[in-house]
């Protein structure tokens, strides 16, 4: 007996060989399979290297760079098994654990501050504004603002309370682009059934907005959904002809760009277009706040769309698109506001 414990003790642990994509694939398969290439990879994974570097090379330790490889591997896919052995090397159990390891190391106040905060600059504001007038002669835009649901699976706790109004558990992202259409606030903590104005009012953003962190002659543009202020502009649900009429034509064409945004986002990260099979739901909102972040890493890079997916993934969209009911609180003041706008600069000898 204690021949055959020591014989168990002294066998040699098998390692899986671990494959180089940096090394086999060019920059274009990288982008296909990993959305970035090599040089993204590499700046990517510098990001984080302190946090994901093992101490020491011993049991064949996972280098900073294929960790990173299986995160991206998996956003690209939704599919934690294309990953595994067969993919890039590491058991399936290694992989899931890779992935919760690197995602928390991405969602860091630093990185997110970096990437994911709401411009204030004035330099900033003003090039915003000036991107989004290009669009559809709009003044003083700095952002679009929209919701989208992200799908999940049914959580163990309160899984009521995850179900929206198509049926379907989900989280709801509140999202808002720039006109280049990178992400510039993205909260991503809510239950599917919480409607897009209440997650409005419980943001930062409106209280910056409100607290005049943000100036006055700054707004976003958002749909029915949301309540009309000063700083929120929605389009009129009975348009009169002439100015409003125009207003609304240009709301249209400049708020395309959240759809759009939306579209690309999911696009480059098929993971947020599947059901997300992941506990709890804590990971999920993980997984769209390193999206957001790749998302811009991505557009600053001009890395391009891989447009291997457009044909299933360009259906109908998990956002909240169609007839909505108008948000009520706190629209006066705001109605007031917008049809002074309108008179102002949507007069009817105005193109737009």
């Amino acid at each position: 007996m204690a021949d055959l414990q020591q014989h168990r003790r002294r066998q040699p642990r098998n390692y899986r060989p671990q494959k180089d994509a940096l090394e086999e694939y060019d920059d274009d398969e990288l982008i296909r399979r990993f959305r970035l290439d090599s040089e993204g990879i590499h700046f990517v994974t510098d990001m984080a290297r302190d946090v994901l570097q093992s101490p020491t090379r011993r049991s064949h330790a996972l280098t900073p760079e294929m960790k990173v490889l299986i995160l991206l591997r998996y956003l690209a896919t939704g599919k934690m098994q294309l990953c595994s052995s067969e993919e890039l090397g590491p058991s399936q159990q290694t992989v899931n654990r890779v992935i919760s390891e690197t995602l928390a190391a991405f969602n860091t106040p630093h990185i997110m501050r970096r990437y994911l905060t709401f411009p204030t600059e004035n330099e900033v504001m003003q090039q915003n504004k000036a991107e989004f007038m290009e669009i559809a002669n709009f003044p003083g835009l700095v952002g679009v603002i929209d919701c989208t649901h992200i799908r999940i699976t049914a959580p163990k706790e309160f899984p009521d309370e995850y179900i929206n109004r198509k049926g379907y558990h989900s989280i709801n992202v509140h999202i808002v682009f720039n006109a280049r259409c990178e992400v510039v606030s993205c909260l991503a903590k809510w239950p599917g059934s919480v409607r897009d104005s209440g997650i409005l009012s419980e943001s930062g953003l409106k209280q910056c907005f409100d607290a005049g962190i943000i100036p006055r002659g700054c707004s976003l543009l958002g749909d029915h959904g949301y309540p009309c202020k000063p700083w929120l502009l929605t389009p009129y649900l009975n348009p009169q002809p002439g100015p409003q009429a125009n207003y609304n034509i240009a709301h249209s064409k400049t708020r395309n760009v959240v759809e759009k945004g939306i579209d690309q986002l999911k696009r480059r990260f098929p993971v947020l277009h599947t059901e997300i099979r992941v506990s709890p739901s804590l990971k999920v909102c993980q997984i769209v706040y390193v999206c957001a972040v790749l998302h811009n890493i991505c557009k600053r890079c001009n890395v391009p769309l891989d447009d291997e997916h457009l044909d299933n993934q360009n259906a109908a969209p998990d956002h909240d698109v169609g007839a909505i009911a108008p948000a009520a609180w706190g629209q006066d003041n705001g109605r007031t506001f917008r049809d002074h706008f309108t008179a102002t600069h949507f007069r009817d000898s105005q193109e737009v």
